[in-house]
């Protein structure tokens, strides 16, 4: 396969890795945004994603240990010793554990093998146009099931900033906006809105497929804002289109329910365009024709 690729570098060295853009005759047009590997404090988010909120553990070694480590005698062992999620039942079954790593405030080094997500970009990925469905984003390198790929990652704003963007988009515009419930056990519900649409990075190019073969997973880090961080659900061959399900399903599932610290929490996408249900393109044999439409922001 002869593909030409461009030497720019669409993260402007922000990231570990260049993030390569197919050089094409494609006619559509480059969407203007700022690139940011990171989320970013957006309009009525109250809590800086940047500012370290979660205690740290004490350990001595550079790498935790749970015998010892406060981190992993809280929240578990998330990754092996090559960055591997561990818990892969997301993708078998739907459901999954939290995830928290090593933050700022813990002593151990930044080669311990419980930060993976906060370490960025690690695989060569190209951004390229399609035929039918805008950009999209594949990879130049195999991926084996479990690895990190990339963040979804934007402005954090609030559910009123949500609606405000949605009402405001054109029928042609495209809304990027991601939606993260978490069900508290007294009843009570937090939510995370994540619009990388002016300020975002690669994640905001991946397209929606009924059949991923990527999931997304919350992760939390420094802040108690988590990182929607994606995984690769199976083995992906090198030059293959990066996808996951803008509903927070797997394989044409019904959206997970992720296991919190202290509930459950329902992860809903909201990729759409506005009231308007979006026809799928993505040709899997079991596609349910439209695109996921999140309603619950606009009501």
């Amino acid at each position: 396969m002869n593909i030409d690729r461009c030497v720019v570098d669409l993260s402007n060295s922000l990231e570990n890795v260049p993030v390569l853009i197919e050089a094409s005759s494609s006619l559509l047009t480059f969407p203007q945004f700022q690139y940011s590997p990171d989320n970013i404090q957006g309009p009525g988010c109250t809590v800086d994603p940047s500012e370290v909120t979660l205690p740290g553990c004490s350990c001595l070694s550079p790498s935790c240990f749970t015998e010892s480590c406060s981190c992993l005698q809280t929240h578990g062992q998330p990754y092996n010793s090559t960055g591997t999620l561990l818990n892969l039942s997301r993708a078998d079954s739907g459901y999954c554990s939290p995830v928290f790593e090593c933050n700022a405030l813990c002593t151990c080094s930044d080669a311990c093998s419980t930060r993976v997500v906060q370490g960025g970009l690690r695989l060569r990925l190209e951004v390229y146009s399609t035929k039918n469905r805008g950009w999209a984003v594949r990879t130049l390198e195999a991926i084996p099931r479990g690895t990190f790929v990339c963040e979804y990652a934007g402005e954090v704003i609030s559910l009123e900033e949500a609606r405000r963007r949605q009402l405001a988009q054109r029928s042609e515009d495209n809304n990027y906006i991601i939606a993260v419930r978490e069900h508290a056990g007294t009843g009570s519900i937090t939510e995370t809105f994540v619009d990388p649409a002016m300020v975002g990075n690669v994640g905001r190019f991946l397209n929606h497929s009924c059949q991923p073969n990527l999931f997304m997973q919350p992760v939390r880090v420094h802040s108690v804002v988590p990182r929607l961080a994606l995984f690769a659900g199976r083995d992906i061959d090198a030059l293959e289109e990066l996808t996951f399900d803008y509903s927070g399903g797997y394989e044409n599932q019904h959206p997970v329910e992720l296991l919190s610290t202290q509930s459950d929490a329902a992860i809903q996408a909201s990729r759409t365009d506005g009231l308007e249900r979006k026809e799928c393109h993505c040709g899997s044999t079991d596609c349910v024709q439209f695109l996921p439409l999140d309603l619950s922001i606009l009501s």
